[in-house]
């Protein structure tokens, strides 16, 4: 094997790089993963994810992880509702829910981030993960790496593995290529306690997601199993529109009359979102690395998910892409197929980036319809039901 006495550093414990650390261990890899978090319950982990069956499902399944998921899973929560600005629901799944399940192509399972990181820690060997890891620098040493964390700790291995996401620290290792700006901007925010907070709007996403779309903006609603709503605005602005609006994002007034403004006409029932003076948000400017980017493979380095390919979410496929590279990175590093590791990441960077090319030219088609007049139109169409039904 070509991974035999050698050490695996993977840097970033997210979905990706977790399902990586799972799948190599299967295969009697020794494996790291140095994570910055100080440990797995620092922090609150974003919002729901939907797994595919032919990607994020497809790794759970190699790495043993199936009935965990489906242990965890959110039942309805993949159920969606369209409206325009007035909340008036154009389609309605909850209303006529398939019976897809696990094995069908279109059933595309939710489930919390949180639940996903803790079904991946749980499957790994004790002590693989390495918190309060905040890289620094890497350096080459021999035929391997030297890792330098703040605080002065130091680490060596002998391939390493980038699933440090769109601010990559690895990702300049091998290539300067720069994301490009989509020109969207999100701002995220979360409504803890919904049922209290944000009653109707708590009744509206009834335990799903609601996608409104209207004036060239959208708006995503999606509920989570510990009772908050996620939410994200977008619009197209300006590159540095955050920064140069003056807006303090953390506080909630700002953004509420920045909101006010922004989505004038759009219903009363969207204020919800930042009535609690618990609500914080965060201005998050969507990039997508160039369609046809390369660089040359190398012996002893790689890296997967958005530190390889990011893109904007409005294709639903960031998680599912991160998870699918772990697995067919996983199969071409444990496969004897390669005579050297090169070759074996060499085969794996091709197929990846010819995926996320194609992937990531979906995105920004998808992304630029979004923020279009007659967005709503459209998506109803792509749902295949039928206009105005109302709540």
């Amino acid at each position: 094997m070509l991974l035999q006495h050698k050490q695996v550093a993977i840097v970033g414990g997210g979905p990706g790089g977790l399902t990586l650390a799972r799948l190599l261990q299967q295969q009697g890899a020794a494996v790291r993963v140095y994570e910055r978090d100080r440990s797995r319950r620092e922090r609150v982990q974003g919002g729901t994810l939907d797994l595919h069956d032919e990607s994020g499902l497809a790794a759970l399944r190699a790495a043993g992880l199936l009935d965990a998921f489906r242990a965890h899973y959110r039942p309805g929560a993949d159920l969606l509702r369209l409206t325009d600005k007035h909340a008036t629901v154009a389609l309605d799944q909850h209303a006529d829910a398939s019976a897809d399940t696990f094995g069908d192509a279109a059933f595309r399972p939710e489930i919390d981030r949180g639940p996903l990181r803790d079904i991946l820690l749980d499957s790994l060997q004790p002590g693989t993960v390495v918190w309060d890891s905040q890289l620094l620098a890497v350096q080459p040493l021999g035929a391997g790496w030297q890792l330098t964390f703040q605080g002065g700790a130091t680490a060596t291995a002998d391939i390493l593995i980038g699933a440090d996401g769109a601010n990559s620290k690895i990702r300049p290792l091998l290539t300067p290529i720069r994301p490009f700006y989509s020109g969207v901007t999100i701002v995220e925010g979360t409504v803890y306690d919904s049922a209290q907070n944000a009653p109707q709007l708590h009744a509206l996403t009834k335990g799903g997601k609601i996608f409104a779309l209207d004036d060239a903006k959208t708006l995503v609603v999606s509920a989570k199993g510990d009772g908050s709503l996620t939410f994200y605005t977008g619009c197209k602005m300006p590159e540095t529109w955050a920064r140069d609006s003056g807006i303090d994002f953390a506080d909630a007034a700002e953004v509420r009359a920045w909101f006010r403004q922004g989505f004038a006409g759009w219903d009363e029932i969207w204020q919800e979102l930042f009535a609690s003076e618990t609500t914080r948000c965060v201005p998050r400017p969507q990039y997508c690395m160039p369609l046809d980017q390369t660089w040359p493979a190398q012996p002893n380095l790689t890296m997967l998910g958005d530190a390889a390919h990011l893109m904007p979410p409005y294709a639903g496929e960031g998680v599912n892409m991160a998870m699918l590279d772990a697995l067919e990175l996983s199969e071409y590093l444990t496969s004897e197929l390669f005579p050297t590791m090169q070759a074996a990441i060499a085969h794996y960077e091709q197929d990846m980036r010819q995926r996320a090319s194609a992937v990531a030219q979906e995105t920004l088609e998808q992304t630029e319809r979004l923020h279009a007049p007659g967005a709503l139109g459209y998506l109803v169409e792509l749902f295949g039901a039928p206009h105005g039904s109302k709540m």
